[in-house]
This record gives C-alpha cells, sequence and structure tokens, in this order.
C-alpha cells in the first residue's frame, strides 16, 4: 500500500484514523530509532489537543522527533531557539509599517504553524516564555488588541536540557502545569545506538526525511476523526473516581510540597481516554490511567526539599501512589 496515496484522502472512518495513526510509528522509526513512547505520548497530546514538554540530554534525537511527526502527518512545522536575547515578538509576530502604503500590516511568528519546537524553552526570560501561555491555552495570538487565531492542529513540544541548568530560568509551576505531558527522552540502548551509527554510515541524513523514506501516513482529518472518536470513549464513573483518588493522595503524600491540581486529574482523565482509544477499545480501565498517570503528574507535582536531597524523584512518588491507591473492580 502506497501511503502517500491511500492515506492522503479525508476519512470519517475512527476505524482508519487509528490505523492511520498507529502506522506513525513504524514511519518515524524510518528516521528515529528507539523512541516509541515519546511517538506515543505525542500523538496522544494531539488527540487530547494539548501541549508537551520533552526533557533529555543534547543530541537524542528531539528535534528529528517533531519533524519526522510532521512529515508522517503532513502538517507544518517550524523550530524556535529559545535565548536569552529573544522577544515575545519573535515568538508571536509583530505589526511591520509598510512605507508604501503608510500602514502597519501584521507579521506571523513562527507560532503560526502545526508543532512548534520551542528548543530549550528553560533558556529565555519569563516574559517570552508567556508569551506561548496564550498561544497554548487560548489557540490564538493577541497583537495591537486584535486576537489572531491559530492553525488547527496547533501543538507545542517544548525542550529542556536536564543536566545543564547555569543561566536558565525555570518555568513556573503556573506554566508547567499547561503542558499536557512531560516526556523524558533517554540515551538509547547500546543496539539503538548501533543502529544509529550504521544508518549514518549508509549515507543517512537527518536533513533529508524525504530520501530516508518518511512519508505522510495519516492527515489532519484523520487526527479529527479520531478526535472525535476519543469524546466518545466511555468512562465509568468508577474509573472517574480512581482518577480523582489517585490526584488526591498526591496533595497528601509526605514527600511533596504540592500535588496535582484539579486541571491535572481532567488531563489524566483525557490521556487515559486517548490511551483506550488508541490500544483499540472504546472505554476506559484503570490499566490505561497507570499507563499515562507517570507522563501526565510528574511535572505538576512539587518535591520537598529534603525528600530531593534524599534521592526521591517525582516518578518514584507517583509510582508509589499508585501502588496504593485502590484499583477499582
Amino acid at each position: 500500500m502506497d501511503p502517500t496515496t491511500d492515506n492522503a484522502a479525508p476519512t470519517g472512518d475512527p476505524a482508519a484514523a487509528r490505523a492511520a495513526l498507529e502506522a506513525l510509528r513504524a514511519e518515524i522509526a524510518k528516521a528515529v530509532v528507539g523512541q516509541d513512547p515519546a511517538v506515543t505520548g505525542l500523538v496522544v497530546a494531539l488527540l487530547c489537543r494539548g501541549h508537551v514538554l520533552l526533557e533529555g540530554v543534547p543530541g537524542v534525537a528531539k528535534t528529528l522527533l517533531i519533524r519526522s511527526l510532521a512529515a508522517a502527518l503532513e502538517l507544518d512545522t517550524k523550530r524556535v531557539q529559545f535565548t536569552p536575547d529573544l522577544m515575545p515578538s519573535d515568538v508571536t509576530g509583530s505589526l511591520v509599517y509598510d512605507a508604501r502604503t503608510a500602514e502597519f500590516s501584521f507579521q506571523p511568528g513562527p507560532v503560526f504553524t502545526n508543532l512548534l519546537l520551542a528548543d530549550e524553552i528553560n533558556r529565555t526570560p519569563p516574559k517570552t516564555q508567556s508569551s506561548l501561555l496564550e498561544a497554548m491555552e487560548e489557540r490564538q495570538v493577541t497583537v495591537d488588541g486584535t486576537p489572531r487565531a491559530l492553525p488547527d492542529p496547533f501543538l507545542v513540544a517544548a525542550t529542556q536540557n536536564p543536566v545543564e541548568y547555569e543561566g536558565t530560568y525555570p518555568l513556573p509551576e503556573a506554566q508547567l502545569d499547561r503542558f499536557l505531558l512531560k516526556l523524558t527522552i533517554p540515551l538509547p540502548s547500546r543496539e539503538d545506538e548501533i543502529d544509529v551509527l550504521t544508518r549514518h554510515a549508509q549515507g543517512f541524513d537527518p536533513r533529508d526525511l524525504r530520501a530516508a523514506g518518511v512519508r505522510p501516513v495519516a492527515t489532519a482529518a484523520d487526527l479529527e476523526a479520531a478526535r472525535r472518536a476519543v469524546a466518545a470513549t466511555t468512562v465509568s464513573p468508577e474509573i472517574t473516581a480512581y482518577v480523582v483518588d489517585i490526584c488526591r493522595a498526591t496533595r497528601e503524600s509526605p514527600s511533596l510540597t504540592l500535588g496535582v491540581s484539579p486541571r491535572g486529574a481532567t488531563a489524566l482523565l483525557a490521556t487515559a481516554r486517548a490511551w483506550a482509544w488508541l490500544t483499540g477499545r472504546d472505554y476506559v480501565i484503570p490499566d490505561d490511567v497507570k499507563a499515562l498517570a507517570l507522563p501526565t503528574l510528574r511535572h505538576r507535582i512539587q518535591l520537598r526539599p529534603e525528600a530531593e536531597m534524599e534521592g526521591v524523584r517525582a516518578d518514584s512518588v507517583i509510582n508509589a501512589v499508585l501502588s496504593h491507591v485502590p484499583v477499582p473492580r
């Protein structure tokens, strides 16, 4: 089957949309090795109309991952390198004076795209970081009092370097909470790293995805059909109570100064529904909630300083909560 022809036509069939989105893993694997969990997380975020924080050391293919996803979904993508001197207008756009017409016209910034890669977002001052808040939450940009809608779909994938904090501006809790998921991009295994080097030795060019064989296997129409199907996925009262109990348990953890907010609970419910649909079910089970708990909640809690000194990590706290909260039957 040729994905460039058979998947190009819009479809409203949820089964066809699921098959198209499942094909993303294989297509992105042509360029990115061993990052299936991150690919799944990005697809979940697109289904939930959310945004993603990617954390990983330099050189683990974060940029290549976003470019490959955009190519496989036939979406527009732009990359912004966040630096200390970056201004809000460099992201959102600004009014430019046209001497010929003696009028100001709006020049759109890179935020007007489908997939925006905000590279090293913690290296720019809070004023510029906050310029993304309206875009992420309201899906619009207001310049000179005029709101301008962003394209749909729209996803911000912001990256952070977890090992180099000198000269950075940590994201405040309120802005962290705006990200649906926090995905960690690990270093590859030995076998995967050998695969990467072998591909480069054979002429792989990360700047030429078409030569690598990456083709569109899904469209924005498939994504919209999938979103409608996710919205129709059944959530029982027991599952809703389970999500609430997990989030409330984080607020009582002795290792935390800040637990998961109600916004985090709604996020966990949304991601669990998306995962349930992706795995072929039209209803949510407890395992769906558990599967998405770490990426959905790890950035929404705050450790006590003494817990951090003892080596406690956010993921270990969430895992402890999951092991103690009763699972509905």
